[in-house]
């Protein structure tokens, strides 16, 4: 071996270059869509408008969105935080969470503004549907992570459990408001149900003490 070679790539080594480069994406991502989500906020006044009426669901939707974004990246910067690394199938399901999250600004848009025919009702049906499969795929992710893809050794498995539950619970509320808006109204009471039932499923796993090994 020469005296000045480089010293050999390891496995391990490979896999935390993969996992930094994801995590770097997520945060790209996810920065870019909050800026937009402003951005894309461009209210025309009609005659006979306030400044209230002009800007008051433009400005709402944007901060409701902006915090709604900011809790998605919380969740997934939580889990990211446990995994030992990342796979091929765990970049694929954090590849799709992440288009959808970049979609956000254009829904913002779209509800707002009414573009391409969309009315109120059909553009907050588009919104909750939005944010119910940026929920499902904050659950696939983990629960792949923790359960399929075993990149979560060190996590008691109720924990585990619990935050699954906890990602479900919310996707199931935007899924009930998707239906309240398409006047689904026993969807409604299904999604609320399992809603409720998953939330205190999460709630009693979080509570759960480790089985010693």
């Amino acid at each position: 071996m020469e005296p000045n070679a480089a010293p050999a790539v390891r496995e391990h080594h490979v896999h935390q270059r993969h996992f930094d480069r994801l995590v770097m994406l997520s945060d790209g991502v996810f920065a870019i869509a909050m800026t937009l989500s402003a951005v894309e906020l461009r209210p025309e006044a009609k005659p006979g408008q306030t400044l209230l009426q002009v800007w008051g669901m433009p400005l709402t939707t944007y901060f409701l969105t902006f915090f709604i974004i900011g809790m998605v990246w919380l969740q997934h910067r939580r889990a990211l935080a446990q995994l030992r690394r990342a796979d091929n199938t765990l970049t694929l399901i954090t590849m799709v969470l992440l288009s959808m999250i970049a979609l956000m600004p254009v829904v913002i848009r779209t509800m707002v503004t009414g573009e391409s025919g969309v009315d109120s009702t059909s553009g907050f049906v588009i919104y909750a549907l939005s944010l119910l499969v940026v929920n499902l795929c904050l659950a696939a992710g983990w629960g792949y992570a923790a359960f399929i893809g075993h990149l979560v050794p060190d996590m008691p498995r109720p924990k585990a459990w619990s935050w699954l539950m906890h990602n479900l619970f919310v996707a199931l509320v935007w899924a009930a408001i998707a239906c309240w808006f398409l006047h689904l109204m026993w969807m409604v009471v299904l999604a609320a149900a399992l809603a409720l039932a998953a939330r205190i499923a999460s709630a009693r796993l979080g509570r759960r003490e480790p089985v010693p090994g």
